[in-house]
C-alpha cells in the first residue's frame, strides 16, 4: 500500500468518512484542505437524474458568478471591422476576423472564450472540428453569438460561465479560487447550483439532484448535503 503524504494524513484527519456537509461548511473546509503552491480553482460537480441522450433532457445554461472566478480570462472576438473598437473598448483581448480564423485552423488556440457574431457564423462554424472538441465553439444559448459583442465581453470578464452535463449525467465547473473566502466560494456555488435546479428539463423523472461535491485543484472531493441547500 502506498505510504500517504503529509497533506494527504492532514485531508484524511479534516474529512469525516461518508458524511455530507453543507454548502457553508464545505466552502470553508476545501480552503482547510488545500495546500497548492499555486492559488487552486475551487470546482463544483453535480450528479443529476437526467438522461443526457434525450435532447430535451439535455441541462446547459449560463451563470454569472457574483464574485467572478477568478481567472483571467483570454477573450478573441470575431466581429466585422465596425464592431472592432466596441469589443476593444470592453476589454476584449483580440479582436479581429480572417486572420484570428486562420490562425486557428493553423492550431492557435491561446484563448479561453470566443464570442462572435450571427452575420459572421458561416465563416466561425469551419471552425468547428477544432473548436467544438475543446468546448470553445461559440453559441446562441451561451451568449457567445450576439450582435451585442460589446455586452458579452463585459459579463464574460465579469464572471459570466456556461456548464453543460456531460454524457454520464453530470456538470463540472469552476466557482473560484483558493483564495476566495469561504463566504465568495459559498456565494458563487448557491447560484450554480440554484441556476442549474431552475434548468431541470420536464421530462425529468425522479431524483433531479444525485449528488453534490466540491474539491480544489489536486484535493478530495467534498459531499455535499443537497437537502441543506434552500431552493432546490
Amino acid at each position: 500500500m502506498a505510504k500517504l503524504t503529509k497533506n494527504q494524513k492532514a485531508i484524511q484527519e479534516k474529512i469525516e468518512p461518508n458524511k455530507e456537509y453543507t454548502i457553508e461548511d464545505a466552502s470553508s473546509l476545501v480552503k482547510d484542505i488545500t495546500f497548492t503552491k499555486f492559488d487552486a480553482s475551487i470546482d463544483l460537480s453535480v450528479r443529476l437524474g437526467v438522461d443526457p441522450r434525450k435532447s430535451d433532457q439535455m441541462v446547459r445554461g449560463v451563470v454569472t458568478l457574483p464574485h467572478g472566478s477568478g481567472k483571467q480570462v483570454k477573450v478573441l472576438v470575431l466581429c466585422t471591422p465596425d464592431k472592432e473598437e466596441e469589443a476593444k473598448g470592453a476589454g476584449a483581448d483580440y479582436v479581429g476576423l480572417d486572420e484570428y480564423i486562420s490562425k486557428i485552423e493553423k492550431g492557435w488556440t491561446d484563448i479561453d472564450v470566443i464570442i462572435t457574431m450571427p452575420t459572421v457564423m458561416a465563416k466561425v462554424g469551419k471552425l468547428g472540428r477544432i473548436l467544438g472538441p475543446r468546448g470553445m465553439m461559440p453559441n446562441p444559448k451561451s451568449g457567445t453569438v450576439t450582435a451585442d459583442v460589446a455586452k458579452a465581453v463585459t459579463e464574460v470578464k465579469a464572471g459570466k460561465i456556461d456548464f453543460k452535463v456531460d454524457k454520464a449525467g453530470i456538470i463540472n465547473t469552476s466557482i473560484g479560487k483558493a483564495s476566495f473566502d469561504a463566504n465568495m466560494i459559498r456565494e458563487n456555488a448557491l447560484e450554480v447550483v440554484l441556476t442549474i435546479s431552475r434548468l431541470k428539463p420536464s421530462s425529468a423523472k425522479g431524483t433531479y439532484f444525485k449528488s453534490i461535491s466540491m474539491s480544489s485543484t489536486m484535493s478530495a472531493g467534498i459531499a455535499i448535503d443537497k437537502n441543506s441547500i434552500e431552493g432546490i
